[in-house]
């Protein structure tokens, strides 16, 4: 679980978010048939898309740097490779909390997921679940910063991470194993693989993960199964898959600022635990028209999660929930007056319930949403590559809620509009300059809704977006720098100091505002440095607390990576991450005489290939630093973050 659900909504709610809400994997591509138009190897608007529509400003993270930094999955090469700030799990998982461009708590309800370019978000406080995400099946992850609703509708703020599988064909058949071992009782089993015949390919993948994590009473358990039958010929590509995951974890409680300085590792609460299982099935398909793509997807999900929390005694809750999800869209790609024209369109329909069972609520919720949404991209002059777009989308959503027990009912419905307009050129050879400006927005979901002070609902977040960068590239050498900001009206945030015992409530006018860098060199034949800074200024720029820092969100975040990679099957790899300090999660005055420490980690990896093996020591908080990035009130309300952990790992390539 990646949001701090304790502190934001009355204990009727709270165990729903404290069970972590496992997104699965819709990896159904988008494969463009190998027609008249260039080479697909990336890509652009929710298509696979030409190699000269690249998203503008995006960091991209290959296949061989996740194998290179020993990865074990794609949260941790997000933050590993990608350099993005991830905030210690609540729940023991391996899912940390991502966050893009400083929204602290609520980051993973400011940023969006995607597999293959599908929306994986939904409408609970719980962050997308990336650890089941075989590592050996993924090509690329793309990280598109800033606004980007659009395209990707509720949520996308703060950016969208798109994750891109590897797509079998004839002649990449492929398959492997892994056993990890390490300490506290860690122990992780891979297998994955993928075989195509004829028009036919089948791709599996299993995995089953136990460790009992650094805390005492923190197990955490998780067994997922993934596969998926595809099909293709002359322009059509369909298929179906199916994902399924079954997760159990023991939490082991917040600290108080003594406790943690006493021992870091012990557990305040010894009964709690929570359950999840979850399934999925998509089925999609994608045909060329002359210069049109058309493609849908249509995805039913499932889930079940229980939880339980000593109040004296041990309370359970249940819920159950439902979600479809329809997006239909096309394309059109070709040459318009010595220019390449992309334009596309497409329409997202999702309908989404839940039934709660506890002995103090037996709410229903439910919410519809419809979107359409356009788009168009000029790209022009092949000397300057210079590229022009704008796009808009209208979304409406219509919610209601019910409780039996409390004979309790509401319904609203809520409408709002994005739009982007976007453009690049290289003003020299080497060097990019790229501009972004536009309008975001977030919808308050069941959870924030189920909680909050006044008797209508939680109005729709919405942001003004502001980005210019520039990109320069000479030889293996490459630099990216963005000033950013965001203005954003009626943020949804859990507020401590509301009503005496804190809900969620739109807040006064809030910013964001800062720049980014994202740097590489190869300093030798086998060594490659890259380093990656955030600086972000987050504030209320109005009411009461205008001019005061927003509330867990470190200042700076600079991550350094030294990689060797000579021959003879030989590799290493070590990275460093230093984290500003930040104000604790009730500080909305700035008024703890304290903050939250900056703290300094760092991790390492040394493997050797024998053939078809892969032998490799690897270790994370090799400092063993005790520090926290999770506490939500003034010098208490802690989650350490982990202690120092050694991994061996054995892999077989078949």
């Amino acid at each position: 679980m990646n949001s701090p659900a304790v502190l934001r909504r009355a204990p009727v709610l709270k165990p729903l978010a404290l069970a972590t809400a496992i997104s699965l994997i819709l990896p159904a591509a988008a494969f463009a048939a190998d027609l008249a138009l260039p080479t697909v190897t990336v890509t652009g608007a929710r298509f696979a898309s030409d190699p000269s529509l690249a998203p503008i400003g995006a960091t991209v993270i290959t296949a061989d740097d996740i194998r290179r930094a020993g990865a074990a999955d794609a949260n941790q090469a997000i933050r590993k490779v990608g350099g993005i700030y991830g905030r210690q799990s609540l729940d023991g998982s391996p899912d940390f909390g991502l966050d893009l461009r400083g929204f602290g708590s609520n980051s993973s309800q400011n940023m969006v997921i995607v597999v293959d370019g599908v929306r994986l978000s939904e409408n609970e406080l719980s962050g997308t679940i990336l650890s089941s995400i075989p590592v050996d099946t993924i090509e690329r992850i793309e990280i598109m910063r800033g606004g980007a609703s659009v395209l990707y509708g509720d949520g996308a703020t703060g950016g969208v991470i798109n994750i891109v599988t590897r797509r079998s064909g004839k002649g990449r058949d492929r398959a492997s194993a892994s056993v990890v071992l390490g300490e506290f009782g860690l122990r992780e089993l891979r297998a994955s693989g993928a075989h195509s015949w004829d028009k036919f390919a089948l791709d599996l993948a299993a995995s089953d993960i136990k460790t009992d994590n650094y805390r005492d009473h923190n197990e955490f358990k998780n067994r997922s199964f993934s596969g998926g039958l595809h099909w293709a010929s002359n322009g059509t590509r369909t298929g179906i898959r199916f994902e399924s995951a079954r997760q159990d974890a023991q939490f082991a409680g917040s600290l108080t600022q003594a406790q943690f300085e006493a021992n870091p590792q012990r557990a305040t609460s010894l009964r709690d635990y929570g359950k999840l299982d979850a399934d999925r099935v998509t089925a999609y398909v994608e045909q060329r028209l002359g210069a049109f793509d058309l493609a849908a997807e249509l995805s039913h999900r499932e889930k079940a999660v229980e939880a339980a929390y000593d109040f004296g005694t041990l309370s359970v809750s249940k819920y159950d929930s439902r979600q479809n999800q329809f997006s239909p869209r096309l394309r059109h790609l070709a040459p318009l007056g010595g220019m390449l024209n992309e334009f596309v369109a497409g329409v997202d329909l999702i309908r989404w319930n839940r039934k709660t069972t506890s002995a103090w609520s037996l709410a229903d919720a439910t919410q519809k949403s419809k979107a359409v949404y356009l788009r168009d991209e000029l790209k022009w002059d092949a000397a300057h590559n210079g590229r022009l777009s704008f796009g808009a989308r209208h979304e409406t959503f219509d919610k209601a809620t019910a409780d039996a027990m409390l004979s309790s009912s509401e319904s609203s419905k809520q409408s709002r509009n994005a739009w982007e307009l976007q453009g690049s050129i290289d003003v020299m050879a080497q060097l990019n300059l790229f501009a972004k400006a536009g309008s975001s927005f977030r919808v308050p979901n069941a959870d924030e809704n189920g909680f909050r002070p006044t008797l209508a609902v939680l109005k729709i977040q919405q942001s003004d977006d502001l980005e210019l960068g520039a990109a320069f590239k000479a030889g293996s050498s490459e630099l990216t720098a963005r000033l950013f900001r965001h203005n954003l009206e009626d943020e949804i945030f859990y507020d401590p100091t509301a009503n005496g015992w804190g809900s969620n409530v739109n807040l006064d006018p809030t910013r964001r505002q800062g720049v980014e860098v994202d740097a590489s060199t190869r300093i030798a034949a086998d060594w490659k440095i890259s380093g990656h800074l955030q600086h972000v200024k987050a504030t209320f720029r109005g009411g009461p607390n205008a001019g005061r820092e927003m509330v867990l969100v470190p200042e700076n975040v600079l991550t350094a990576r030294l990689s060797w990679l000579p021959a003879a099957g030989h590799s290493a790899d070590i990275g460093v991450q230093w984290v500003d300090s930040q104000r604790y999660g009730s500080d909305f005055t700035n008024s703890c005489g304290a903050r939250i420490p900056s703290y300094t980690t760092v991790d390492a990896r040394y493997a050797r290939r024998f053939g078809p093996w892969e032998l490799a020591l690897s270790g994370v908080n090799l400092a063993d630093k005790q520090y926290y990035s999770q506490a939500f009130q003034c010098k208490a309300g802690i989650y350490p973050s982990d202690g120092r952990q050694l991994k061996f790992s054995a892999r077989y390539d078949f």
